[in-house]
């Protein structure tokens, strides 16, 4: 015969299953019918001194020390509002008498988060004052690491493009809007490019090429103010330094051509012009 009495009832099974529950999340001693809050202003003083004014019967209840505040991890200042950036670069390119003060100053500037990214400055690569002027839009990984422009697979065909003119490297100079390397070769972003405009600016000023070309839609864009690479590449644009009036000319972009052989038949182009141009 079965003692009903003796099995246990589905309440004393729940008790027991929330007993077993507080003792695995560590709960070993009851404390008081409602748990506290000892993040929250209104609780316990459980200093030293307020210890010594407690009554016997309440010291002798077990209770939990209170929980140490959260620790946060330090974090860095944020980086300077966008348009702040704009102006301390401008500032700074406009106090650049030479292009090697020019580098100093960008290598010192903090404006501008990639360079935080970034291995090291790619400032130019080519000779200084030359009578043409490459700019293309950022650096990529081989230029990250060598610190020269366009010294990668773009780069090795631009070199075989102006071999093509009778040109050589050393005969042109070559630079980059963004002087840093964007993560993963991402796109530059406007702010990104914003705040870096003032630099190459200056230092299109400072070299005082007699041809500009602007390599990409992201460089044309943002030095010459045209839209579509594809119907404004070989056409000759007026860039104004503040001094003078320098003729530029948009052109594919070389990592373009190499995706895009069929194309390279239209930069032959634009090469025999700029070699037009040089007389």
């Amino acid at each position: 015969m079965i003692n009903m009495a003796a099995m246990p009832t589905d309440r004393d099974k729940a008790a027991r299953d929330l007993l077993a529950f507080y003792l695995e999340a560590g709960a070993d001693a009851p404390v008081g019918e409602t748990a506290t809050d000892w993040l929250s202003p209104d609780a316990p003083d459980l200093s030293p001194a307020r210890a010594a004014t407690v009554p016997p019967s309440a010291a002798a209840r077990p209770v939990l020390p209170p929980r140490a505040a959260p620790i946060v991890p330090a974090q860095a200042p944020p980086p300077p509002a966008a348009e702040a950036a704009v102006m301390a670069a401008r500032e700074a390119a406009r106090s650049a008498a030479s292009l090697d003060e020019l580098r100093t100053i960008l290598e010192a500037f903090d404006g501008c988060a990639l360079k935080g990214t970034a291995t090291q400055l790619v400032f130019a690569d080519g000779t200084p004052n030359s009578r043409v002027m490459f700019v293309g839009e950022a650096p990529g990984y081989e230029e990250d690491k060598s610190g020269l422009a366009f010294v990668g697979r773009s780069g090795q065909l631009l070199d075989k493009m102006l071999a093509a003119i009778g040109l050589n490297r050393s005969q042109v100079y070559i630079a980059n809007i963004v002087p840093w390397r964007p993560p993963g070769n991402r796109t530059p972003t406007p702010v990104e490019t914003q705040i870096c405009l003032p630099f190459i600016q200056r230092q299109i000023e400072l070299s005082d090429p007699d041809i500009l070309v602007t390599i990409g839609q992201p460089s044309t864009g943002a030095l010459l103010n045209v839209q579509g690479i594809t119907k404004n590449r070989g056409r000759w644009q007026p860039y104004h330094t503040g001094t003078r009036e320098i003729r530029a000319m948009p052109m594919l972009h070389p990592a373009y051509l190499l995706r895009t052989p069929i194309a390279k038949r239209l930069a032959w182009r634009d090469f025999l012009a700029i070699k037009k141009a040089l007389g």
